[in-house]
């Protein structure tokens, strides 16, 4: 019977289930993740993914009461320009970082970087960036690039973000964990130009909307094409990383300004008075810029003068001293970087980095106690390489196996050598448990008809001493017979295959489908 038709029916039947209507344009579209999957989405990945952005802007809380007052005020005004009158539960906060950049996420969880506040000339202008990351949220745009991960990979990846502690080696500044990922991957998506076209014009006619000049929408992406052709380093790996400005996107927007009719209220006077304490501490920020940048290149005198110029500066800015604390812990005095991380910790305590950095400064001093303390507490802001394999240390060292087991495989999913370590210590503990689980075994036979056995290491290490059994299966998978024990001394590289005769008679076909390989143990190679 040709069942290729049935397939066929229930494959259309499934992409019509799945299709939706944009919100935004009222369009019908393919549609897989749903609307409270995508609030879900955002809900989860919001606090983690401002965490390894640079964290709230905890020293001008005024500044987020601000933006948020702007951008609740264009999300009010977003059923007179789209199709749908659903309201997603906007969320607008400012971050703690000098790249000129601004994202959203699923769900309408939108972030602006002070480094793009002291960019922009007046609200109206304000109102463009935050309208045109409504319109990503809204038209589903994020929600889109995972269900195109979906329909190419059948499923997301996970991509892991650089969450560095203000630029110190590897060692200290690792990798973010489990939603950081997700969200990374997220808002550093290129949207597509139709993307980026749409939220153009539908985030301009938003701003009319509200009241807004529409105009200033114009003069934004005017300034965004000169930067872009300027180069600037930090624009380049900010906004234009993921919002790519061109000419023809100003032309758009002429266009659209042309249709709306230009006119609003500006903001002029408004914005700058605002945002003039953020003004007066830019030389601050620009010193502490500067101060990282020399301690990437392992300045360390520069980097600390410059630091503390900038504490001088902004004496009550957290990462200011956090960073002086970075510098002491490159420079392997861990004694001396406490109390720096200490008072970053009081004058920001909701930023991950300050208790992470004293975590292992205390794990270096040998100060278990804190160390964990602070460690645990990294943790809950955001999950990092380091703290969870710090933390699998003292675990196991207290003798709790099983909670360093699961520090570690949380420690090894990220990509440094803090996490290849981390995979190295998982391993030592599960495989003399789980040997099969990091060896697989295939018996094929050979051109005499003869088993060969075929055994690939899928630990994340080196193995020697693969020990094997050849056993044979009834239609129920029970053990009938088994055969010689075969040692495989090794060792045998992360990946590798190897072909091993285990001596065995020629089988008939009916035989070998009967025909397994158990894996008894295994050793780390040394």
């Amino acid at each position: 019977m040709n069942t290729a038709p049935r397939k066929l029916t229930w494959a259309v039947v499934a992409l019509l289930a799945a299709c939706g209507t944009n919100p935004v344009t009222g369009k019908r579209e393919l549609q897989f993740v749903s609307e409270n999957q995508e609030i879900q989405i955002g809900a989860q990945n919001y606090a983690p993914m401002r965490q390894s952005e640079g964290g709230d802007y905890a020293l001008m809380p005024e500044l987020t009461t601000y933006v948020n007052e702007v951008g609740q005020k264009l999300a009010a005004a977003s059923d007179k320009v789209t199709v749908s009158e659903r309201r997603l539960p906007y969320e607008f906060k400012v971050l703690n970082s000098s790249v000129p950049n601004a994202w959203a996420l699923p769900g309408g969880k939108i972030a602006v970087n002070r480094g793009l506040l002291t960019e922009l000339n007046n609200e109206a202008e304000l109102a463009a960036v935050l309208g045109h990351e409504i319109i990503h949220a809204a038209a589903r745009h994020g929600a889109q690039a995972q269900e195109r991960g979906t329909l190419l990979q059948g499923g997301l990846v996970a991509a892991q973000l650089g969450a560095a502690l203000g630029g110190v080696d590897e060692r200290v500044g690792s990798l973010a964990l489990a939603g950081a990922g997700v969200g990374a991957q997220l808002i550093t998506t290129r949207y597509g130009r139709d993307a980026e076209l749409q939220s153009d014009l539908y985030g301009t006619r938003l701003m009319k909307a509200a009241g807004y000049d529409p105009a200033a929408a114009i003069a934004l992406q005017e300034t965004f094409v000169r930067l872009s052709e300027g180069r600037r380093q930090n624009w380049l790996e900010g906004l234009f990383a993921s919002h790519p400005p061109s000419q023809e996107r100003v032309t758009r927007n002429r266009t659209t300004v042309a249709e709306l009719g230009a006119g609003g209220d500006l903001g002029a006077e408004r914005y700058q008075a605002r945002i003039a304490p953020l003004k007066r501490a830019k030389p601050g920020y620009d010193k502490f810029d500067q101060a990282q940048a020399a301690l990437q290149k392992k300045d360390y005198a520069g980097a600390k003068a410059l630091a503390n110029d900038a504490a001088k500066l902004v004496p009550n800015e957290g990462v200011f001293h956090q960073l002086l604390g970075d510098i002491s812990l490159a420079e392997k005095r861990d004694q001396e970087a406490v109390p720096h991380y200490q008072k970053a910790m009081q004058l920001n305590p909701g930023y991950f980095g300050s208790w992470l950095g004293a975590g292992v400064a205390q794990y270096r001093l040998k100060n278990r106690a804190q160390s964990e303390q602070y460690l645990k507490r990294s943790m809950e802001l955001l999950p990092t390489a380091p703290a969870a394999l710090y933390l699998g240390n003292m675990a196991r060292d207290s003798g709790d196996v099983d909670g360093a087991l699961k520090l570690y495989q949380t420690a090894s999913s990220s990509q440094s050598s803090l996490g290849q370590e981390a995979a190295r210590e998982a391993v030592l503990i599960d495989l003399p448990r789980n040997p099969g689980s990091y060896v697989a075994t295939a018996m094929r036979a050979g051109a005499d008809g003869r088993p060969m056995l075929l055994l690939q290491n899928r630990a994340p290490v080196a193995l020697a001493s693969i020990q094997v059994t050849p056993v044979q299966v009834n239609a129920a998978g029970q053990i009938v017979q088994q055969g010689r024990a075969i040692t495989v001394a090794g060792p045998l590289a992360s990946g590798a295959q190897v072909t091993v005769d285990p001596g065995i008679a020629a089988m008939t076909p009916e035989q070998m489908a009967g025909l397994r390989a158990r894996v008894d143990a295994a050793r780390v190679a040394q």
